[in-house]
């Protein structure tokens, strides 16, 4: 009787423990299994997960504009004071829903290439008004021809044009005409070949970015997406040293098992420049855990704060010297128009970036850019892209529209916001393949350890019990 409840209590103390070292077993297994089928899927060749959602977008992306409406242009023309503006938006169009085009598979070295098409379609249901709403705004023409050509003589001839065509510092225009172009009534004067039609973003529909040059990861899963050339190049042409290099992905998604200590990096063609984004919090997306990176402010600090961004300084002036932060100057890369880029209502910039422009009310909430991003896919399943157009314009002896001005103006236009959610249907299936399988194998591990452990545990104390009490 005595060996028949001994040797019951053994047996249970040896299922536990099986059970325990199963359970502990099938975790290195387990996690072999994942990586070897996130390692399979993440490949962008045909067939695979990532390839499908690759080529074309299942998330709807849209871009949302607020136009800067300029309420007192007069007071600033003739006594050169602060500018008033009035945020107006947001008006949204809906992008990015063109599949890639001339999608190349290169086996020698591993890369596919391919070019991005541009599409904006506006959407009024998602829009405060339509495409006809009239804003005054600075003369995109006018500021740019008396900053591309500085030379007194040739700003005399430019003066007599922009008299002629009646033009001025500042100009009424549709949201249409100054988001995607109009004909300018004083280029349309000028005698040599220019280009007639101005626009904040003209040409951009029927037109592509790019050539892109990826690895797909068939080599390295490590550099799955990581852009290889830009338009057939590494470098940029636009700024001194590291700061040219295009580095990271597109920022549709990354390479996978995503750290949190990791700096993600990324290219935007917008910003005419790579960035990266730092961890900041973890974050529940339709039930997926997520990992939240943002753009954190030191990437736009002067080279006082952050001595890495010193050969983004090009233009000493307005960055006084180098000094103040928050506004990058992307001249070089818009054909010498005095472009600026920063966040919405200038976010993170030097208080003397905004002094001559009154309404503008920054906060991180609104203005800030991040992404949300599946840590073992590597998948970008959420994203806001917030970025701040402006231009430079400064006071001409010659132009008389602005000779009154007595002081260098970075005038904002616009900013947008280009933002991405995985779709309901979407999030069920990640769930279900990725997150729902993970989390079910991680359970099974577990229940299989805890239950393995307290069996052995219980049976165990249970037959040191019984052998210590004495035989009757």
């Amino acid at each position: 009787m005595g060996c028949d409840r001994n040797c019951g209590l053994i047996t249970g103390a040896v299922i536990g423990a099986i059970l325990a070292v199963f359970g502990g077993i099938l975790m290195p297994v387990g996690d072999t299994l994942i990586q070897k089928t996130i390692k399979k899927e993440v490949v962008l060749e045909e067939g695979t997960t990532a390839f499908k959602n690759w080529v074309k977008t299942g998330t709807e992306i849209y871009r949302q504009f607020w136009i800067f409406d300029v309420q007192n242009p007069e007071e600033v023309m003739m006594n050169s004071s602060n500018i008033q503006v009035k945020q107006r938006g947001p008006y949204t169009y809906r992008v990015r829903f063109l599949a890639k085009e001339n999608i190349t598979q290169d086996p020698k070295d591993n890369t596919v290439s391919f070019l991005q098409p541009n599409g904006a379609i506006f959407e009024p249901s998602l829009s405060v008004g339509t495409e006809a709403d009239n804003f005054t705004v600075l003369n995109l023409a006018v500021a740019a021809a008396a900053h591309i050509y500085p030379n007194p003589f040739v700003q005399v001839v430019l003066n007599s044009l922009i008299n002629k065509s009646k033009s001025s510092m500042f100009q009424v225009r549709t949201l249409r005409e100054l988001l995607w172009g109009y004909t300018d009534p004083f280029l349309s004067l000028v005698p040599y070949p220019v280009t007639t039609r101005v626009g904040m973003f003209y040409p951009y529909n029927n037109t592509a970015d790019g050539v892109y040059k990826v690895f797909n990861g068939k080599d390295s899963i490590s550099k799955v997406a990581i852009i290889d050339t830009y338009k057939g190049k590494r470098n940029l042409s636009y700024w001194e040293s590291y700061c040219d290099m295009i580095n990271g992905t597109d920022a549709a998604s990354f390479p996978p098992f995503i750290e949190k200590s990791q700096v993600l990096q990324f290219f935007s063609s917008d910003i005419c420049r790579s960035i990266y984004a730092v961890f900041e919090s973890d974050v529940n997306l339709k039930g997926i855990p997520v990992y939240r990176f943002v753009l954190p402010s030191k990437a736009f600090a002067s080279p006082v704060q952050n001595p890495d961004n010193h050969c983004f300084c090009t233009e000493k002036i307005i960055s006084k010297n180098c000094t103040s932060s928050g506004v990058l100057d992307i001249s070089k890369c818009k054909e010498g128009k005095p472009v600026y880029i920063s966040l919405p209502h200038f976010l993170y910039a030097s208080p003397d970036v905004s002094e001559t422009t009154d309404g503008l009310n920054p906060n991180e909430e609104e203005h800030r850019t991040y992404l949300d991003i599946e840590p073992i896919t590597g998948f970008t399943l959420q994203f806001a892209k917030r970025l701040q157009i402006n231009l430079l314009v400064k006071p001409s002896n010659k132009i008389q529209v602005l000779k009154r001005l007595k002081r260098n103006y970075i005038v904002p236009i616009l900013w947008l916001n280009e933002t991405g959610t995985i779709g309901d249907e979407k999030a069920k299936m990640f769930r279900s393949q990725v997150t729902g399988k993970i989390n079910l194998l991680g359970l099974i591990e577990m229940i299989l350890l805890s239950v393995g452990v307290v069996m052995f545990v219980a049976f165990m104390i249970s037959y040191c019990a019984c052998r210590s009490k004495p035989i009757k």
